[in-house]
């Protein structure tokens, strides 16, 4: 479901897989749905969201005379509209939302929304509380701080924004491990560089120079070290 995860600190900035419930588009831009619903089924990521999870981040929000933001695509370059109301109900994280049909890709969203050739929305967020069953791996989120919710197409989301939510959360406490000096496995290396941004490929490749001894021996004995050496 995100990006990164930190338990403790919710530094990092998450975005969640779509949701697909937008309805009620009318001709002035003006939409209601679903950014996340609550609990049921694990979704493709292995997450479940708390019933309440939201209604703290929702009253602070308030209390400021705030929203969340709306993007597209979860780019902050690319503000398409305002959300009006964010509320939770029995189902999840309702919204309603005006498009700015004074921007040009709020009015291509809207086109693509009418004619129901994107129908996702999809929530940005930090993690301030979770819990994780140990059996199943299953994440239970059950407090966010909302940051944005945005627009989506399914296809872009998928092979763009998602990357891999429980490398990333294990690659915060691998660089704990590292700094007590402890050495990584294979495996838990790889980890570690994707979580901090490095492609599948870029990975794999530095655990072999790092752990089978095909990089420089002093660099691949520090990893910290090497991987400042491997960013140049």
């Amino acid at each position: 479901m995100t990006l990164f995860r930190t338990k403790d600190s919710g530094l990092q900035f998450n975005q969640a897989a779509p949701c697909l419930e937008i309805k009620a588009l009318k001709d002035t831009g003006e939409f209601e749905g679903y950014g996340s619903t609550f609990g049921g089924e694990p979704d493709s990521y292995g997450d479940v969201i708390a019933a309440g999870a939201f209604a703290d981040s929702l009253a602070v929000h308030a209390a400021a005379g705030t929203m969340p933001k709306m993007f597209w695509q979860h780019d902050a370059r690319e503000p398409i509209g305002k959300w009006l109301e964010a509320k939770e109900d029995a189902r999840g994280l309702l919204l309603r939302g005006k498009l700015n049909m004074g921007v040009q890709r709020a009015r291509e969203a809207y086109e693509l929304l009418k004619e129901r050739d994107i129908d996702g929305l999809s929530i940005g967020y930090r993690i301030k509380e979770y819990s994780v069953d140990t059996e199943t791996g299953i994440w239970t989120l059950e407090k966010l701080d909302l940051k944005e919710v945005s627009v989506v197409s399914i296809g872009a989301n998928d092979s763009a924004t998602i990357g891999s939510v429980k490398a990333a959360k294990q690659a915060h406490e691998l660089t704990e491990k590292l700094k007590a000096g402890d050495r990584l496995t294979e495996r838990e290396f790889e980890t570690w560089l994707k979580g901090l941004g490095f492609s599948n490929s870029q990975a794999e490749r530095a655990a072999r120079l790092h752990l089978k001894g095909q990089g420089e021996p002093a660099k691949a004995d520090d990893p910290l070290a090497f991987l400042r050496a491997l960013r140049g």
